[in-house]
């Protein structure tokens, strides 16, 4: 009869728990770069969401100085400074700021009215993992 020595048994086990560690490392890494990606993938959308609703705060103070059925010569005043939108559908949980100033400059014989309209469109708590923040600025005349 042919008999294992002493020497070479149990060499298996050792491996075996080798490999379980490594594939549990494996696993580890793998849920951590799933979650990462999808974390990234929710602030990305976040982000143009915070821009569009920047934008749409760019647009309200637009249309405040800029009304195409207010036809009078005087130069309008912004509008109160700083002014806070309430948007409706998936904008609704930013909160945009919107600020104007007006510079009157001459122009020959008339003088224009240079608006500077600062839109900021914030959500989340600075500091949390789900803080967007987003500014834009315009300048337009009349």
């Amino acid at each position: 009869m042919n008999r294992v020595s002493r020497n070479e048994s149990g060499f298996v086990l050792p491996t075996a728990i080798f490999l379980l560690v490594i594939l549990a490392a494996l696993g580890g890494y793998m849920v951590s770069l799933s979650r990462t990606s999808h974390l990234s993938s929710a602030l990305d959308l976040q982000g143009g969401r915070a821009y569009q609703a920047a934008r749409a705060g760019i647009e309200w103070g637009a249309w405040q100085v800029i009304d195409p059925q207010n036809l009078q010569p005087v130069p309008t005043p912004c509008p109160a400074s700083p002014t806070t939108l309430t948007l409706t559908g998936t904008l609704a949980t930013f909160t945009v700021n919107v600020s104007c100033t007006q510079t009157l400059a001459p122009d020959g014989a008339d003088t224009i009215a240079i608006y500077q309209v600062t839109s900021t469109a914030i959500a989340g708590v600075a500091g949390e993992p789900d803080y967007v923040e987003r500014q834009i600025q315009a300048s337009f005349s009349k």
